[in-house]
């Protein structure tokens, strides 16, 4: 008996297993993206049900969602585990797999291309100015340079190649990694930092400075995976580690060139190489209807959790005049604290995807709805309140026919204000796999496509205006004629 109750166990956790989508992260490059969606078709060839969680975010958030078994893999570099990941920039590959196996971790081995950082300006500027190799910018200290903004942080960028080269030249604000070849092209920058394989070094005729000092390690891309696939998914682990060596530099440029240059989406690059047919891509409408689904999830649950809090804590603060100050000023804060860093910081406690966006959303729902109530319950004129209570009427009598009525246009203004805010705000969530509008707004400005740009933000716009009109509509059904009547005087 005890040997088949163990065999029946056995079995169940595998029928759970098999059911379980596996899931693939990609960070906010499109080389990132094509390596997520080849390694999504190893496994659905392996025969696993898997989805791809593309454009996650920069290397902490894709770092930290493989941890927590947000996903199973992601395409990583070499260089970018030993010095800015695992702090062990000596590290060999064999000294990486130890240091992952720690982790639970584990790598395959290199693809077959290094697709180290290198600084680039325009051929025919550096031509001009004798610039060959990244020290020959000492010389020129007038030069602009831009940055993407994980180069700018990162401990194996701008701030260790500026103390290695002794370089000074005028440094901005970090910006989107497509954005600063605009800037070159345009003339507003001198010099940014580039991919070894980006397909923009050929289309804007770039020269990539010599690292004569050899201050960038090797980037050899990898898969990096949870070393709990082995019994997981065993076929998927032994699938990406037949794709070690199946990639040079031109291969993995021209991939790159197909989607940011030709307009060929990431999914179709992948199955053209992987020899296999893509999935029919959606339409333009049935995109904007799934990804309004997934904003209407995100703003609805959101508010609805803010309003549930928010409501209690107005007339609370307006029935105890001590403590209003504070509550005022605690979710006042709330909301002067960066959006952005709001939906990251949420990451730990919830993961990636809609949860911690849902919880960003919410905290930044409540101070309109609270500010609302309180003002609206405190407007009332005193001798209603003394009328209602010379009448008997107990405390929550007098709130709920007496305070709520009177107050709720005020009340119906801050929820209708949070709506409003959450709308627009709920478009960063795409940055932490929550989807909804923001996914086509950052995946347009990554591929230089205003109709992917316009995809999402036309519809952000035109769901904000809808809710203003919904709420609009509702505060005038639930304002008695007799309120309505004394408002138009």
């Amino acid at each position: 008996m005890k040997r088949l109750a163990a065999i029946a166990l056995l079995l169940a956790c595998l029928a759970s297993h098999a059911g379980e989508p596996l899931a693939v992260g990609s960070k906010t490059f499109t080389e990132s993206v094509v390596l997520g969606e080849i390694a999504t078709l190893a496994a659905r060839e392996a025969g696993y049900p898997v989805e791809h969680r593309r454009s996650l975010g920069g290397t902490r958030i894709v770092w930290r969602a493989l941890l927590e078994g947000e996903i199973d893999a992601y395409p990583e570099y070499t260089g970018t585990l030993a010095r800015e990941i695992l702090q062990l920039p000596n590290a060999d590959l064999d000294g990486l797999r130890s240091a992952l196996a720690e982790h639970g971790l584990a790598i395959t081995a290199p693809l077959g291309f290094n697709n180290t950082y290198a600084l680039g300006m325009r051929a025919e500027q550096a031509d001009r100015l004798g610039i060959k190799a990244i020290s020959d910018l000492r010389g020129h200290p007038g030069l602009r340079f831009g940055f993407s903004n994980e180069f700018m942080d990162r401990a194996d960028g701008w701030p260790g190649l500026r103390a290695a080269y002794g370089l000074s030249g005028t440094q901005g604000n970090g910006l989107d990694h497509t954005l600063a070849y605009h800037g070159l092209a345009d003339g507003a920058l001198d010099v940014i930092d580039l991919y070894r394989t980006d397909a923009e070094i050929a289309r804007y005729h770039l020269r990539v400075l010599v690292d004569d000092r050899q201050y960038f390690p090797r980037y050899d891309a990898v898969f990096i995976y949870r070393a709990d696939l082995q019994q997981r998914a065993p076929h998927w682990v032994t699938a990406l580690n037949k794709l070690a060596g199946q990639f040079d530099a031109d291969t993995m440029r021209q991939l790159n060139a197909r989607v940011s240059i030709d307009g060929v989406s990431e999914a179709k690059a992948a199955a053209d190489w992987y020899g296999v047919d893509a999935e029919i891509a959606l339409d333009r409408t049935q995109r904007i209807a799934r990804r309004s689904v997934e904003h209407l999830r995100l703003v609805g649950i959101s508010l609805t959790l803010a309003l549930l809090t928010a409501l209690p804590l107005g007339i609370w603060a307006a029935r105890h005049p001590r403590w209003q100050q504070w509550v005022l000023s605690a979710t006042g804060l709330l909301q002067t604290l960066p959006s952005l860093a709001v939906f990251v910081f949420m990451i730990p406690l919830f993961g990636i995807g809609a949860k911690p966006a849902i919880a960003a959303l919410f905290l930044y729902s409540l101070l309109p709805i609270v500010r609302n109530t309180h003002a609206g319950i405190i407007g009332i004129a005193p001798e209603l309140r003394e009328t209602a209570a010379a009448i008997g009427l107990s405390r929550r009598a007098q709130l709920y026919r007496v305070e709520l009525p009177l107050a709720l246009r005020s009340i119906l203004a801050g929820i209708k204000t949070a709506a409003v805010i959450n709308v627009g705000t709920a478009t960063l969530g795409a940055l932490i796999g929550a989807g909804g509008y923001g996914q086509p707004i950052l995946t347009g400005i990554r591929l230089d496509n205003i109709g992917l740009i316009l995809e999402g933000a036309v519809p952000a716009a035109v769901l904000a205006l809808l809710v203003q009109g919904l709420f609009e509509l509702i505060e005038r059904a639930l304002t008695p004629r007799g309120l309505r009547l004394l408002a138009r005087e």
